[in-house]
């Protein structure tokens, strides 16, 4: 049975995120399963990269699904291309090696959290940014990132108190750019707990506000309590920006996104 390899972005202002979920049809899961459904006329079942939460968007999101049929994936991609409404893009389709599977083998994962920080507003963007009036110590923000960097034990910035495995992450690199009246936080890493970089942002937004010291992140991390951290930032300025895949390699274990409590899963 062919196996399929879909690239795709969204706008997650009006989707409760990706997961299919029973007791809503509005997530981009289930959207394409039933469209896809349609299209290749049987059931399918499409795995994600990793779990985006409500109202966080999608620049490059990857998944993919497995089809009985002979319609070349142009054909199909043109199809889920003219049934996608708007806010929902199919970017690539291409017949994949048989074993891959967007999830078991994505090795890293970039998010952009996107901040207005002007007292100016930004109307027609003000669905995928943060306004942030107040001026920000950017470099203080960048030494707090850099302290987080690394491998640790992220429970600190962890949303889920029902969660019972390993919270350890290991984030490669978070850059603070400023972009004039626009400033951007980029995090790459080999996963991402739920809600991390959204907790990861807001507390790196205190350390700008001049709310909380810069040199505090080892004190927050080893304390291993989501009280010490920032808030949670708001979804709409968070962007699933890019994902990695390593050739040959798949992961043993489920995807460090997608946790699963109480039968539940849990998005970014």
């Amino acid at each position: 049975m062919p196996n399929f390899r879909l690239e795709l972005c969204y706008d997650g202002t009006r989707f409760d995120g990706w997961q299919r979920q029973g007791n809503t049809p509005n997530t981009i899961q289930g959207l394409l399963e039933r469209t896809l459904s349609e299209i290749l006329e049987q059931e399918i079942e499409v795995a994600g990269s990793g779990r985006t939460d409500a109202g966080v968007h999608a620049r490059r999101q990857v998944a993919s699904f497995r089809a009985k049929t002979k319609l070349p994936p142009e054909t199909i991609l043109a199809n889920l291309r003219k049934k996608l409404p708007s806010d929902v893009g199919a970017l690539s389709l291409i017949e994949a090696q048989p074993r891959f599977h967007a999830r078991l083998n994505c090795t890293s994962k970039t998010y952009v959290y996107r901040i207005w920080n002007s007292e100016a507003p930004n109307v027609f963007e003000r669905k995928y940014l943060l306004p942030v009036p107040e001026p920000l110590d950017l470099e203080a923000m960048q030494r707090a990132a850099d302290l987080l960097c690394g491998t640790h034990d992220f429970t600190s910035f962890h949303a889920n108190k029902r969660f019972k495995r390993s919270a350890v992450r290991t984030i490669t690199k978070i850059e603070i750019e400023n972009r004039g009246e626009e400033v951007d936080l980029r995090f790459t890493g080999d996963g991402f707990l739920y809600h991390m970089v959204r907790i990861l942002t807001g507390t790196l937004l205190e350390v700008g506000l001049g709310q909380r010291a810069a040199n505090s992140m080892p004190e927050i991390l080893s304390a291993m309590d989501r009280a010490r951290a920032g808030k949670t930032a708001p979804a709409r300025g968070l962007i699933l920006w890019d994902v990695g895949y390593d050739h040959g390699k798949s992961k043993s274990t489920p995807d460090k996104c997608d946790l699963l409590t109480d039968g539940n899963p849990k998005p970014c």
